[in-house]
């Protein structure tokens, strides 16, 4: 049985997804970039999730979002949704865009763990040896001065979203927010920036001390902007042997100790009620943080989260 997922309102959360066997459909051009920043500030705003960096490769996306009311699925959902019927339109791509594996979404559970997976999904085109400085990548990304300064305004595309159809407002904007890791730091905003800016130069120095290292070279700005998105990735990928559910970041022993017994607690106290509900007894509480049984099937939910 698939693990159940603990949601709980306030929750800061690294999204990952790749494509259908790595096909570079995501490949970087003005239109692919004006979709996916649309579909990300229409579901944004239609959830309240507040995004805080994201960056769009050609075979997979990472975002950094917090998720105030509890309802990242919902968000999930809506924004893949929409990304993958317009990529279709635009691609003139016949059956699945996302790959079939579930999507990857790790819970930030410090502010240490929050500025170093930003500065991850920021550095993520260097680390693939594409481009050697992040900003140069001709895709959507994010720079670590936009952090809780930039607001994208985008217009609808033309490609799958109706002229016609109200659901569609005919431009949307997208704040980058400052997440809440720079007030737990007691940083200022400019302060936590130049922490996420270290960490990706930290990064992108690794990442090309490595290409150095095998005698490869970066592909290069302008032929990734040239990338087919009907080809796939090549490179050598190790199987997907772990799904981390939490990061705390480096170092960081007793939160990740702490974290795994919450974790624990919450799926133990889940499996319990689970059980009690296939006993048909309909009155006994899910954990905090139940999201599938309360959204399908109104369960009921403890007022409280789980102890750890």
């Amino acid at each position: 049985m698939t693990q159940p997922r603990l949601i709980e309102p306030g929750a800061v959360y690294l999204v990952t997804r790749r494509t259908l066997r790595r096909h570079h459909l995501f490949a970087p051009d003005p239109r692919m970039t004006r979709i996916f920043r649309y579909a990300l500030a229409v579901a944004a705003q239609r959830t309240g999730v507040r995004v805080h960096a994201c960056v769009l490769m050609s075979t997979h996306e990472h975002l950094v979002v917090s998720d105030p009311e509890g309802c990242l699925p919902r968000f999930i959902h809506h924004f893949h949704r929409h990304v993958a019927l317009a990529t279709k339109v635009l691609r003139k791509w016949e059956g699945a865009v996302w790959d079939h594996e579930p999507t990857s979404v790790v819970e930030l559970r410090t502010p240490h763990a929050v500025a170093e997976k930003i500065a991850y999904a920021i550095a993520n085109p260097v680390a693939a040896a594409l481009v050697s400085r992040a900003k140069d990548w001709p895709g959507v990304t994010t720079r670590p001065d936009e952090i809780g300064t930039a607001i994208w305004r985008v217009e609808r595309p033309t490609e799958y979203f109706g002229r016609d159809d109200d659901r569609w407002p005919p431009h949307v904007e997208l704040r980058l927010e400052m997440p809440r890791a720079a007030h737990d730091l007691a940083m200022r905003d400019d302060e936590f920036r130049e922490l996420v800016a270290h960490e990706v130069a930290t990064l992108e120095r690794a990442a090309r001390a490595s290409v150095r290292e095998l005698g490869g070279t970066f592909v290069g700005r302008d032929r990734c902007a040239k990338l087919s998105p009907f080809r796939r990735a090549r490179s050598w990928e190790p199987p997907r042997s772990r799904n981390p559910t939490f990061a705390v970041g480096r170092g960081h022993h007793d939160a990740r100790i702490e974290s795994e017994e919450r974790l624990r607690a919450f799926r133990s106290a889940y499996r319990s009620a689970l059980d009690a509900w296939r006993a048909r007894r309909r009155d006994v509480p899910f954990p905090a943080g139940t999201w599938l049984m309360r959204e399908q099937h109104a369960a009921l939910i403890a007022s409280t989260r789980v102890a750890a």
